[in-house]
């Protein structure tokens, strides 16, 4: 077997990229706890409701599968499984906040979100990354959910990332960790490698 090494990749790009998300699926242990939180208290509005028997691994298991409708299409998708333990152990399989959705969202839909999370008494938090400022939740299945505002010239920051973004890597690889994100605040300083 042939293997592509950061030196010489031997892959080609697809012809066509992916369109868009398509959905991001997750479980829940709770249906309903998570209609509220993502219809009521986010106002992202529930879509879809299958009740399916899908063949897992060998095993005919029933599911319910509930799709969250974004601008563009995509979803986010829920997945409760009725056998308790099978839930179990599906969540289980899950990790920790590094699992995370982020959606493209406007300023103002982002201080919209924010008004709302508060409303509903629950904890949020904001972190500014430089090529864009993100607001975090935590929804109801423990999944952390980010809703992102980009940077105004994040098309510029794509083009010089995408430019440099082999020769990153292989600084990583090889062990330099010096920061190269000059956008971000706490790197401003002179800090970052450009």
């Amino acid at each position: 077997m042939e293997t592509t090494t950061l030196s010489s990749p031997k892959t080609k790009p697809l012809q066509q990229l992916p369109l868009r998300m398509h959905h991001h699926a997750y479980t829940t242990d709770d249906h309903e706890a998570n209609r509220r939180f993502y219809e009521d208290v986010l106002g992202i509005p529930l879509t879809a409701m299958y009740i399916e028997k899908e063949l897992i691994q060998g095993e005919w298991i029933e599911l319910g599968h509930a799709f969250y409708g974004l601008h563009d299409g995509s979803a986010l998708a829920f997945f409760n499984f009725a056998d308790e333990n099978k839930q179990r152990i599906w969540k289980a399989r899950e990790q920790s906040l590094f699992v995370h959705i982020s959606m493209l969202v406007e300023a103002s839909t982002q201080a919209e979100i924010k008004e709302r999370i508060a409303a509903a008494g629950m904890e949020s938090f904001i972190m500014e990354h430089g090529i864009c400022t993100s607001l975090y939740v935590k929804d109801p299945n423990g999944l952390l959910v980010e809703f992102t505002v980009d940077h105004p010239d994040a098309t510029g920051i794509a083009a010089e990332m995408a430019e440099r973004a082999q020769r990153d890597l292989k600084r990583w690889v090889a062990g330099d960790r010096t920061p190269n994100n000059r956008w971000r605040p706490d790197v401003a300083d002179g800090n970052a490698k450009g």
